[in-house]
């Protein structure tokens, strides 16, 4: 099978060969990382556990090993993965090369070949003078500079230890997201921005009133919209602080109302009256081009949202930067713990990488890998690591995963709502602004 031909990356410096480097996990982005420190002349010990020890996921012992999808999202011009996927075959992405090399027909998306893809990948790694690898479970952080990418079903072991690390606090084992919607596509007539009594000194949350009746068919959506069945080796247990918005309606019809509808302390400025209930939605960043549905974490698959949550008002044409989702996923509260550079703020001789930073996706996992490797092999060579620039989606997403002012960090996809905002005039055509966007990003780089 031949090997991908991967494009010299432009931050490739001159780099005298350290110690070895340690990368614990083979999947997207262990592999990555792996491929980079190794590429820029410096020894890995890659550590995968698999097929010593299975998870509740893979199937077998290949790496990077796709164990949902065998997508990496859409390809077409323009698109928050586009952008992402244009960046990192401008930085040498290994694993996005692979996927290339053998991607299958899915219309407008990049699908590989999962099978054929994994082996490539595996063969790759084996082959390389500069790759050990060490099929066995790593339950501690060894000495000197690691790479930390063992994805969201981490054993408990290492989780223990990671908790050590960072402190048990910052680490969790329950993934609740809540859509997120692009704040151009909202009709500001039917929402008004307000915060519960007034308390603050800014008014953070826009409010979108709902009638009895309003109120009432969105629960009636909720208890008979098509829900996503766990997977075997995820119980249907719930924190009660997380619960998914269908299982707190089907608890009764007011039971929303009560809890995270509840219209207490806010005043409709256009009635002057307090709603029936109230739908909250929180900034997802300063620039406030993005909002999440407040309590709205969801098991509805993903069509059902768009439909249900459509017909709110305000929400008519909203466009979905990400969909809410509920599932088992280990993964670090990183505004608190991880710098921008992928380093432990603690301990930065340890980066992470993949979805263990609280990043969603193949494509994205995959990217936050390229990063770690390409910093741990600076650090090895006494280099200071990189900050992406945050006019990148690349840089976005960094910056979005680590940002120290976000209070309720879920895990975040590359979506256009992470970018800074354009410079000078609003552009409202969303294939125009997509595009500008790509631009500023290319401009970025080659500069």
């Amino acid at each position: 099978m031949p090997l991908p031909s991967v494009k010299e990356s432009p931050l490739r410096a001159e780099m005298s060969v350290a110690s070895k480097i340690t990368v614990i996990g083979a999947g997207l982005a262990g592999s990555e990382a792996a491929w980079q420190i190794a590429s820029r002349g410096i020894p890995v010990d890659l550590w995968e556990m698999r097929p010593q020890r299975m998870t509740e996921a893979h199937t077998g012992p290949k790496f990077a090993e796709l164990v949902c999808s065998n997508s990496f999202g859409s390809d077409s011009p323009h698109a928050a993965s586009r952008i992402l996927k244009d960046e990192l075959a401008r930085l040498g992405a290994f694993v996005l090369s692979t996927a290339r090399t053998y991607r299958v027909a899915a219309g407008a998306s990049l699908a590989v070949d999962r099978e054929l893809f994994s082996q490539a990948i595996t063969e790759a790694l084996e082959s390389s003078p500069l790759v050990t690898i060490r099929r066995e479970e790593l339950s501690r952080i060894p000495e000197g500079i690691v790479v930390i990418a063992t994805g969201p079903l981490t054993s408990p072991a290492l989780s223990e230890e990671l908790a050590r690390v960072v402190g048990s606090s910052s680490l969790y084992f329950y993934d609740a997201i809540s859509p997120i919607v692009s704040s151009e596509s909202l009709d500001m007539s039917r929402l008004f921005l307000a915060n519960r009594y007034d308390k603050g000194d800014t008014a953070d949350f826009l409010n979108l009133p709902l009638t009895r009746e309003q109120y009432d068919m969105l629960v009636a959506d909720l208890l008979s919209g098509d829900v996503v069945l766990p997977h075997d080796f995820e119980k249907e247990k719930y924190f009660e602080g997380c619960m998914p918005i269908e299982a707190l309606a089907a608890r009764g019809p007011k039971t929303l109302a009560f809890g995270p509808l509840k219209p207490v302390g806010l005043v409709d400025p256009k009635t002057g009256k307090r709603a029936y209930a109230v739908i909250q939605l929180r900034a997802e960043n300063n620039y406030r081009t993005a909002y999440n549905l407040v309590g709205f974490q969801t098991k509805l698959k993903y069509k059902e949202q768009e439909r249900i949550f459509r017909k709110l008002p305000g929400l008519e044409q909203a466009e979905f930067l990400r969909l809410g989702s509920m599932h088992r996923n280990t993964y670090l509260d990183s505004p608190r713990v991880l710098s921008p550079t992928l380093q432990l703020k603690n301990e930065p001789r340890v980066l992470v990488a993949g979805q263990l930073t609280g990043t969603e996706g193949y494509l994205e996992s995959s990217a936050t890998g390229l990063w770690a490797g390409l910093n741990a092999a600076r650090l090895s060579a006494g280099l200071e690591p990189l900050v992406a620039p945050a006019t990148t989606m690349l840089g976005a997403l960094l910056a979005t995963i680590s940002d120290p002012t976000r209070k309720n960090f879920q895990p975040t996809n590359s979506n256009m709502g992470i970018l800074p905002p354009l410079e000078g005039q609003v552009r409202r055509d969303k294939a125009e602004r997509n595009a500008a966007y790509a631009a500023r990003s290319e401009e970025t780089l080659n500069a």
